[in-house]
């Protein structure tokens, strides 16, 4: 069955929006969210530039959402491993796992933006090996006493963690993919569920990846009664008529594009055989509009019944299990985003089919 959820991934800037309203808005997003039935709140880590750089720190965000909430599940979208230590961040999850009585699900994302491996002196083309080894290291030390590990960017022995996770075996594990087919079988072959978006390729390029997760997983699990998980992330916009949605999405989804083009800026002198196509991605998004989103999908937006409508285009097209709505895109105000969601609740969802 279908389920909804609200993702955040700050681009706001101290000009468009301090990070006091900010959160504010946020921390009461989430708790409209929690007393909709909404399953999930998502939270992205980024750091030092208004692409995410709001939220260094998705754990610290989801306990305040947790303090603030009874239902709905923390998701993080996700926790950079590639800089962090294994047992730091199996500590950290497993605590908040423990405040919030079981409500953590732990996203992980290799991260894309060169600034910040050159600040935790990070090599990108070690991104994928110290990824993997990580991710791999954490649900060990979720859930094997006296786990330990020898790799060449970590080691330790006879570790017990404490806390323990409340969640058995663990949390849930959701990984974040984007463009490598290498990542979605690998993804599927550990049994974690897949977070993805339409980015810049559209649904019909992203279609062939999930369905490449699926099979994978498939055959990796065959017998086994675990199943695949997708959880599609994309900002949505509703208002009461087509045009207030179009017009508040030109300026909201205008502001996302600029900040999204200046993370990519980055790209434009670098280049690593891990991130094999990330390099001139600035160029592409010079391209892209926020007219181009609608066209593409990449954003829902529209009065309800249009909503719906292309809702149901992307369920025929993925078949997502978790739609994570991206309800901050531009710096919208909270009061936007709430407009969006009260009316998503009254109008949009009831018209699914959510089976």
């Amino acid at each position: 069955m279908l389920s909804f959820g609200v993702s955040f991934l700050p681009d706001a800037t101290p000009t468009t929006m301090s990070a006091g309203d900010y959160f504010a808005g946020a921390l009461e997003v989430c708790e409209f969210a929690d007393r909709i039935g909404f399953g999930y709140v998502k939270m992205t880590e980024h750091y030092a530039h208004p692409y995410g750089g709001y939220c260094p720190s998705p754990l610290l965000f989801l306990s305040a959402v947790a303090a603030r909430t009874r239902n709905i599940r923390l998701m993080t979208g996700g926790i950079m491993a590639s800089f962090h230590h294994p047992v730091q961040i199996a500590a950290h999850t497993a605590m908040l796992d423990v405040m919030s009585g079981g409500r953590l699900d732990t996203g992980f994302a290799r991260a894309w933006l060169p600034h910040e491996f050159d600040l935790f002196q990070v090599s990108m083309d070690e991104s994928r090996a110290r990824f993997v080894e990580t991710v791999d290291a954490v649900v060990d030390l979720w859930t094997r006493p006296g786990a330990e590990a020898a790799t060449p960017f970590f080691g330790y022995s006879g570790v017990d963690l404490l806390p323990g996770c409340v969640q058995r075996p663990h949390p849930p594990v959701w990984v974040a993919a984007v463009l490598s087919p290498q990542s979605f079988e690998w993804i599927a072959r550990r049994g974690f569920g897949l977070l993805v978006t339409p980015g810049l390729r559209g649904f019909p390029a992203l279609a062939e990846m999930v369905a490449l997760y699926r099979s994978t997983f498939a055959e990796a699990h065959a017998g086994s009664g675990a199943r695949p998980r997708v959880a599609l992330s994309l900002p949505l916009i509703v208002a009461d008529s087509d045009a207030e949605a179009v017009s508040a999405s030109d300026e909201y989804l205008g502001r996302y594009l600029e900040v999204w083009k200046s993370a990519g800026e980055m790209w434009n002198s670098r280049t690593s055989a891990d991130y094999a196509g990330y390099t001139g991605v600035s160029w592409m998004l010079d391209n892209d509009s926020p007219a181009k989103m609608r066209e593409r999908t990449a954003a829902v937006v529209g009065g309800p019944d249009s909503a719906v409508e292309q809702i149901t285009r992307i369920r025929q097209t993925v078949d997502p299990d978790v739609l994570l709505w991206q309800i901050d895109t531009g710096a919208q105000p909270a009061s936007r985003a709430l407009t969006t969601l009260r009316l998503f609740a009254d109008k949009v969802q009831p018209a699914l089919s959510l089976t």
